[in-house]
């Protein structure tokens, strides 16, 4: 009984459409940070070295880049709600899961085999919820943005009638 209800609840979390990504390829990460009260999205890209439990809502991938000499890893939940899109940039042939060999090599022994493949046909996700989510951040950059824009106008307001007044006593005196 408990566990169909916690069944039910993961399912539920699990995004609908999700790109299958393999070790070897290499991705463009779009995910969301929130700063405060602000939004924005930042792109992680690299070569995915680890994935985990593809079939589950927990599944994860481990994606590794070069930054300034140094490797980074991060690891994203692929049906996080923070994770915007994943996007197959190349994808290579590899005869693992994990890549672990990857974090030793640099350079030319770093490299791994491309193959070919239809980059559109596999990123083409129809993920409605994910595009009334950008939509919805454009909207609010947009409402922030005129915020602004009116708030500067009031202010600037504010000093012209300062101004008129001070011009208005120079008159009098």
């Amino acid at each position: 009984m408990s566990f169909e209800l916690i069944k039910k609840v993961n399912e539920a979390q699990k995004k609908s459409n999700v790109v299958d990504v393999r070790s070897g390829d290499t991705v463009r990460v779009h995910q969301k940070i929130r700063e405060g009260a602000k939004e924005r999205i930042q792109i992680f890209e690299g070569v995915v070295i680890r994935t985990d439990r593809k079939l589950s809502h927990t599944s994860r991938i481990t994606v590794r880049k070069i930054a300034s000499g140094v490797g980074v890893e991060k690891g994203f939940m692929i049906h996080s709600p923070l994770v915007e899109k994943i996007e197959i940039v190349r994808r290579a042939k590899v005869r693992r899961n994990y890549l672990s060999f990857l974090r030793e090599r640099s350079g030319k022994s770093a490299r791994l085999k491309n193959l070919n493949f239809d980059r559109e046909g596999v990123n083409d996700i129809d993920d409605e919820a994910a595009e009334i989510e950008a939509a919805r951040l454009k909207e609010l950059a947009v409402a922030e943005a005129e915020a602004k824009l009116a708030e500067k106008a009031a202010a600037e307001a504010e000093l012209v009638a300062k101004q008129a007044e001070v011009e208005a006593r120079h008159a009098e005196a």
